[in-house]
């Protein structure tokens, strides 16, 4: 009978799993790495760390980010929550008409303890900004409102409480009433290897259908919304010189909730995870050693090229 059940929920995610797409002639994007690297350097310098108990640096990183934000054409707002009597911070810059069905994109900015926290999630923040850089500095009529949300405490002990930044931020879109096209999450999306092996699966059957080096993106999503996977992935693919690969299956998964998205889940809305894999390649996840010099900008450049490709094309 487990067999049976391995088996079936084989195929159900393999079946599930979309092809990449073959890449077109798609203009380039100016994706530019020094930003990048300047802006994970820029959160990874702060000290102490930039976890929940210390506000002070919080409220640093948090600055940073609004005021990279604020060099665009955007409106930006913060979004104050108080969690145990103190008070946090998720940072939004939205592009486009206010009353225009949205699509989110989203990235944690808090670190699990006394990390740098480069990987997790310096480099999603990375990807958020130059994003929304990208998007500024093309000025094209936008067809949804993109709002771009750094939020505080999506690390433990928050995880998968109420307290989380981006939960506050969810349901005050479902209390608004708001339509949202999907959200997008970064999280972890700059550690790449080569080395043969060097990628691990939360089941072992997975290592069948996915490549065993881990030098890829995943596009992450549930059961009932491959659709958007698909498309997230399909205009990746096209635009970014990084393989891009893809899952969709239940939640309950080890690994497919780990991040903001699971939030929006919560509140009935489509959402997928854009990853590295964090913890399933990157040996320096939640450690001391989660650096700067541990990244590759040259691929979490092409991440965001195909990202800036899907968000637009949703």
């Amino acid at each position: 009978m487990k067999f049976a059940l391995l088996f079936f929920m084989c195929i159900a995610w393999y079946s599930q799993a979309v092809s990449a797409a073959t890449k077109g002639a798609e203009s380039p994007v100016p994706a530019n790495k020094e930003r990048l690297r300047a802006d994970v350097q820029a959160l990874t310098n702060i000290v102490p760390p930039r976890n929940y108990r210390n506000l002070a640096s919080l409220n640093r990183a948090a600055d940073y980010i609004q005021a990279e934000f604020r060099k665009l054409d955007c409106a930006v707002n913060v979004q104050n929550f108080t969690v145990e009597g103190r008070e946090y911070k998720n940072i939004i810059c939205s592009f486009g008409k206010r009353d225009a069905e949205r699509i989110i994109v989203g990235a944690h900015y808090d670190v699990h303890g006394n990390t740098p926290g480069a990987d997790d999630n310096g480099s999603g923040i990375a990807g958020l900004l130059e994003l929304g850089r990208l998007i500024g500095e093309a000025k094209s009529p936008l067809r949804h409102r993109i709002d771009f949300v750094a939020y505080s405490l999506e690390e433990p002990p928050f995880f998968r409480t109420h307290h989380m930044g981006s939960y506050f931020h969810a349901r005050s879109l479902f209390d608004g009433k708001v339509k949202v096209k999907a959200m997008i999450c970064l999280e972890s999306i700059g550690y790449f290897s080569d080395e043969p092996g060097s990628q691990s699966f939360p089941a072992f059957f997975l290592r069948w259908f996915y490549p065993a080096t881990g030098n890829f993106i995943v596009v992450v999503g549930k059961w009932g919304q491959g659709n958007l996977v698909r498309v997230v992935k399909s205009h990746m693919s096209r635009s970014s010189g990084i393989h891009v690969d893809s899952i969709v299956t239940a939640p309950m998964v080890p690994g497919i909730d780990l991040s903001d998205h699971l939030n929006y889940w919560k509140f009935g809305f489509y959402a997928v995870m854009v990853t590295d894999t964090a913890f399933y390649r990157n040996l320096h996840y939640h450690e001391p050693t989660d650096r700067i010099e541990t990244l590759d900008f040259d691929r979490i450049a092409e991440v965001v090229k195909g990202l800036y490709r899907a968000v637009l094309n949703l």
